[in-house]
């Protein structure tokens, strides 16, 4: 049995609390499933409406990084139209054990089972019940994305946080309908 990342242990623990043990569980299944030159990693989890602007941003307003080199665009959803922004919605990447270089490539079978890594944990967190973002129509497919959304679509979870239905002490939608 692997022993799951950290890293990504902890940032379970920023998904709304409705997904959580599914989300533990199906992740620490699917990084027992892949052995060898890689290791699953979520990149992102609950992501702060300021975060989601400054994603938003790249490719549109901010064109170039740091280097100079042009930034391609990240993201469709504006702030508040993201269900990372309300603890729904988690990203994946595979990374490199020997170097930390992450790696997206979706057909790699690192580990020589003959299935490719990337798509074992895709079986692994739809299992689960989490919509995958690469079955997602040509021009918005999202290939590392995953989110359950109870139903919900991101406009009636701005209209709750903007109204303050949250979970006591947290900024977690109430996902009563």
């Amino acid at each position: 049995m692997n022993q799951p990342d950290n890293i990504s242990l902890k940032r379970i623990e920023t998904a709304h609390p409705e997904i959580r043990e599914d989300l533990r569980k199906a992740f620490c299944e699917a990084s027992d499933r892949i052995n060898g030159k890689v290791f699953l990693r979520l990149a992102y989890v609950l992501r702060t409406f300021d975060e989601q602007s400054k994603l938003y941003d790249l490719g549109r307003t901010v064109l170039f990084n740091e280097k100079g080199e042009r930034q391609g665009k990240v993201t469709f959803a504006k702030a508040g139209q993201s269900f990372h922004n309300y603890g729904l919605a988690f990203d994946i990447v595979l990374i490199y054990r020997d170097k930390p270089k992450a790696e997206f490539n979706t057909t790699a079978d690192f580990d020589n089972d003959h299935k490719a890594d990337w798509m074992e944990a895709v079986e692994v967190f739809k299992k689960y019940g989490f919509e995958w973002g690469g079955e997602w129509s040509a021009g918005k497919c999202d290939l590392p994305h995953f989110q359950k959304t109870f139903g919900f679509s991101w406009s009636e979870l701005l209209t709750k946080y903007n109204s303050k239905q949250f979970i006591n002490n947290s900024y977690y939608p109430i996902l009563d309908k």
